[in-house]
């Protein structure tokens, strides 16, 4: 009687010293919204445009196509870069678009990323609107919009951007208006650098029009919300 006793306190005891190391190895989700850094399959740097849900109720992201195309295995930047959070499912090379599903069970999304809030979308900035940035690579900048581009689904303004930022979102008055698509032109700086205070307007590509073309095709996406969005 005794000899069981101890056989089951022992086994007891193995169980409770293994019930944190299964704790342990789980791992914890991961905070992303608007302005995070984005690996894409393993190597390149890019920056989430913004997180919500779809009309699917998938979570769903999206940053820029040419960060990589559908099947593109995509991970948080700073955290294990083998560990992959939500796989790329569309896009469009023209205007510039990824799609990412996320996996909700890795992904804890937020609207709040170092103080740049994304509080819903808004229409395509107008000449003159001040528009800010959040990239990976540059962080927080502002500047004014010139106007449309040349290539259609395109606006100017005059925030920085270098390799990293695509994708990076755009926004008036805390509302998403567009990403990060590339600079206006190489022949400036594409970021104010001391002493040069005058660097080359950024490319942006505006997020309705994408939006308009995922729904257009019935992509994952459609509905489109982002998260801790307000009327």
């Amino acid at each position: 009687m005794r000899g069981r006793c101890l056989g089951a306190l022992v086994a007891v005891v193995g169980l409770a010293l293994l019930a944190p190391l299964g704790v342990a190895s789980g791992q914890a989700p991961v905070t992303l919204g608007g302005g995070s850094g984005l690996v894409v399959n393993g190597a390149t740097m890019c920056t989430l445009t913004t997180i919500g849900n779809d009309n699917r109720g998938n979570l769903i992201g999206f940053t820029s196509a040419h960060c990589g195309g559908p099947g593109a295995k995509v991970a948080a930047e700073g955290a294990d870069n083998a560990d992959v959070v939500g796989t790329m499912v569309a896009g469009n090379d023209a205007l510039d678009y990824a799609v990412i599903q996320f996996d909700p069970a890795k992904v804890r999304p937020t609207n709040n990323v170092n103080g740049f809030r994304i509080d819903g979308l808004g229409p395509d900035p107008l000449v003159g609107d001040i528009a800010c940035k959040l990239g990976r690579t540059t962080g927080y900048s502002c500047g004014v919009t010139w106007g449309p581009g040349d290539e259609p689904g395109t606006f100017i303004n005059q925030v920085c951007g270098q390799p990293g930022d695509s994708g990076a979102p755009v926004t008036v008055n805390n509302r998403l208006v567009g990403m990060i698509h590339g600079a206006f032109s190489e022949d400036l700086p594409t970021c104010i650098v001391k002493y040069i205070p005058l660097h080359t307007p950024a490319v942006n590509m505006s997020f309705n029009t994408q939006l308009a073309d995922i729904t257009a095709k019935n992509r994952p996406g459609t509905g489109f919300v982002p998260v801790g969005a307000v009327d």
